[in-house]
């Protein structure tokens, strides 16, 4: 390890590695160093369609091919009385390569992402704590890392990546992180083997399962080995507060889930269970000298739409093209370093504003595309991550008034 790089960055899961491989690959030194030891687990196992593009680009598409990951071609929604809507295929709105996408074992996935930057020139150390972001005055110079039981040394940079997800380091040090009030939900899941799938070209798809009491809503995410990832979603008030054990709090939600009871009828708990609270915010500020946040560690918004490793894999790529950019200028202001985010926040506001008309009770997206099929194909690419298009948001031309009918109703009762 050397002393002096143009660019650290902090974390490697697929916004670090795709920052990581991006730079060096355009020629300047990176270091990529994470705290785990690869491969490690992590949740987030559902694709975008979307990922094609940077995927693509990073040169891993034929990877993805050979490693028999689960091909995800569609998503479904289940109302809270149980009735199933007809999958959204995405080969069926689009028949291009593009949209068919995986479930993927992110310990697999994060592993060939992480090598996919070492192979494109980035020296990378796993098992290496950042224990500090070095600073002089307002700009960020470096970073005091330990590796194992060495002593902590300082490594300078001219450009600090914080791609630590959820930890948000910078973010958290300098108190940027806001937590959405209106999004505090806590999940809890495992992972079962023999959960009954749909036959066709629906096994593979995710499906979004409302409860009966329409307070929370389960993931059911298809892998390989006939092992699916099982999760609850739900208001932290709701889900957790004097509630009992992990383990109660899932099968007391699956009890008022019958769709997904007949999917695990012949199904084993093949691992613990996991929780993870509170993980939707913002940050007030992405960028400053010499520092720019990427991927989680930028901000976070809901599981339910699969989009968080499409977020990290664009904004790895669009900062990237900004960081090669800014050092070739000499100019690594917050300005510059921050250019890419005013289009990043314009376009993945749309996922957001799906987020919200999905928990606002009373609104159904079966009965508004009945009254609006027209707007089917948007919602589609919506689904697919197509939102970086001055179309993308044309369905919410008729869904915000809906919404707000609803709202005002909801308001009016009490």
């Amino acid at each position: 390890m050397k002393d002096v790089y143009d660019v650290i960055v902090i974390g490697g899961g697929p916004a670090g590695c795709t920052v990581a491989a991006l730079v060096a690959e355009a020629g300047p030194s990176v270091l990529l160093v994470d705290r785990d030891v690869f491969p490690r687990f992590h949740i987030g196992e559902s694709l975008m369609p979307e990922v094609y593009w940077p995927l693509k680009r990073l040169g891993l598409l034929e990877q993805m091919k050979e490693r028999g990951f689960v091909r995800k071609l569609s998503v479904q929604f289940v109302s809270a009385s149980g009735k199933e809507s007809q999958p959204f295929f995405f080969p069926e709105h689009d028949p291009r390569e593009c949209s068919r996408t995986w479930q993927v074992e992110r310990a697999e996935f994060d592993k060939m992402m992480w090598d996919n930057a070492v192979a494109k020139g980035a020296e990378a150390y796993d098992g290496t704590r950042v224990l500090d972001v070095l600073f002089e005055g307002e700009r960020a110079v470096g970073v005091r890392l330990k590796r194992g039981e060495e002593e902590a040394r300082d490594v300078r940079a001219k450009v600090v990546v914080d791609a630590t997800g959820l930890q948000a380091l910078l973010a958290n040090r300098l108190g940027l992180r806001e937590d959405d009030p209106e999004l505090k939900k806590v999940a809890i899941w495992s992972y079962f083997r023999g959960a009954a799938r749909d036959p066709g070209d629906h096994g593979g798809g995710t499906i979004i399962l409302h409860t009966q009491k329409r307070q929370s809503w389960f993931w059911f995410i298809p892998l390989k080995e006939d092992i699916t990832s099982i999760g609850v979603v739900g208001d932290r008030d709701y889900l957790v507060r004097g509630r009992g054990t992990p383990e109660e709090v899932f099968e007391e939600e699956l009890a008022i889930c019958p769709a997904l009871q007949r999917r695990l009828e012949n199904a084993e708990r093949i691992e613990k269970y996991f929780v993870a609270k509170e993980f939707s915010y913002s940050t007030r500020q992405q960028a400053g000298d010499g520092w720019v946040l990427v991927g989680d560690a930028l901000g976070f918004i809901d599981p339910i739409y699969s989009s968080g490793v499409f977020f990290a894999l664009k904004s790895g790529e669009m900062a990237a093209d900004t960081i090669v950019a800014a050092l070739r200028e000499g100019d690594t202001s917050a300005k510059r370093l921050g250019a890419w985010t005013d289009e990043f926040f314009s376009a993945t506001r749309w996922i957001r504003k799906l987020v919200d008309a999905y928990y606002t009770n009373g609104f159904s997206f079966g009965h508004f595309l009945k009254m609006h099929p027209e707007h089917r194909g948007n919602l589609t690419d919506l689904l697919i991550g197509r939102i970086f298009h001055p179309e993308a948001g044309e369905i919410f031309d008729e869904m915000d008034p809906e919404l707000e009918s609803v709202r005002r109703r909801a308001a009016a009762q009490g």
